[in-house]
């Protein structure tokens, strides 16, 4: 059975005000879905985000909310039905990296990066799962690359457990046609990317590696989720797709 996609379709995505997310947020926006655009300190930079949706033609709203806080993101999938009148696609998105070696970090580390990372994906998967009609869509911005480097293990072990989630997800969602999949950039232009280990590399080196010979934009990301939140992608659910320009 094919599950055509409604019309006015609405969106939530998480960490949605600036890089990924707002590539994101923008890119559903432009195939006529409804946004809600998530921030958690930088009102300005959310508000810039609804204002280029809107100025396009486009549907959106900011709201504000910290997903490490399971409260503060359940109520994040309210606002997106009361605003938007319903929720079809989730993308969860919200993340923070961590650079502390497994030998040097703290129990509080290990809380601070996996609240984020991962028990946010849970919550997401659990709200989504219980409030999306059959057909649904959710996508989780996951990371790129096995093996962790020196400093990414935490970073590393929370999204690896979200994927974990995913893959089960998928399967119990499956019989809605509801899609659940990951999406693992590589090295992507972001504030995240600034903030990195020196031990990575600059920019030129890492663009060597990729057999693209370039660092990905926020854009790259953003084409590949509009892809599987579409109709197309209707048959691909519990899916790890790798964005990352072919890295190595």
């Amino acid at each position: 059975m094919t599950t055509r996609m409604a019309r006015h379709r609405a969106a939530l995505v998480t960490g949605s005000s600036r890089g990924i997310g707002a590539a994101v947020a923008v890119r559903l926006a432009a195939d006529g879905i409804g946004v809600l655009v998530n921030y958690r300190a930088d009102r300005e930079a959310a508000e810039k985000v609804v204002a280029t949706i809107t100025a396009g033609g486009g549907r959106a709203v900011a709201v504000q909310a910290d997903v490490a806080d399971a409260d503060q993101l359940r109520g994040l999938f309210a606002a997106a039905e009361e605003h938007l009148g319903r929720l079809d696609v989730v993308v969860s998105n919200a993340g923070i990296g961590s650079t502390v070696p497994i030998a040097q970090a703290t129990d509080a580390d290990f809380d601070t990066v996996f609240a984020t990372n991962t028990r946010a994906t849970f919550v997401a998967l659990r709200e989504a799962a219980n409030r999306l009609p059959d057909g649904g869509r959710i996508i989780v911005i996951s990371r790129a690359g096995v093996r962790p480097r020196p400093g990414g293990g935490l970073y590393a072990a929370s999204k690896a457990a979200g994927d974990q989630l995913v893959r089960a997800a998928a399967q119990e969602l499956g019989p809605r046609q509801i899609t659940v999949n990951s999406v693992l950039p590589g090295a992507t232009r972001t504030d995240m990317w600034a903030d990195r280990p020196p031990s990575i590399g600059d920019d030129e080196h890492v663009a060597a590696r990729t057999a693209l010979r370039r660092l990905g934009e926020p854009d790259d990301i953003a084409d590949v989720v509009a892809f599987l939140a579409s109709d197309a992608a209707r048959w691909i659910t519990g899916q790890a797709i790798v964005a990352d320009g072919g890295l190595v």
